[in-house]
């Protein structure tokens, strides 16, 4: 499998589930929202996020590149089970396209090494 590394700085963000999408979380090259009755999640830019905000930053990005067909199956699960043995934090993201998975940049290194000796190339 392919994947992609971009060179964003992304936040995870957590606020109030009854709250509204804030402006900030809108815009920029990368951003996915999740509500649940227990919170709403932003993922967006780190500097999009204003101060005071409860967030993870430092996450960096790697795209397995795309599309993949709805029935594909296994597509996580060979780059995270390789991930995982390495003890390489992860939070991961789907679009309808393709998955994104955010590694904490101090881990980024490891992570495109982990994933090279596991098969996959970087494009």
């Amino acid at each position: 499998m392919e994947f992609r590394r971009h060179g964003l700085k992304l936040a995870v963000c957590r606020l109030g589930a009854e709250e509204a999408m804030p402006a900030w979380a809108a815009g920029g090259e990368f951003s996915a929202v999740v509500r649940t009755p227990g919170e709403l999640s932003v993922v967006c830019e780190e500097g999009r996020v204003p101060e005071g905000v409860k967030a993870e930053r430092g996450w960096s990005v790697i795209e397995l590149v795309g599309p993949f067909d709805f029935g594909l199956t296994g597509v996580l699960a060979s780059v995270l089970g390789p991930l995982a043995e390495a003890k390489v934090p992860i939070f991961a993201i789907s679009t309808f396209d393709t998955d994104w998975v955010l590694i904490p940049g101090e881990h980024l290194e490891k992570a495109v090494r982990t994933l090279t000796a596991a098969g996959h190339n970087e494009v």
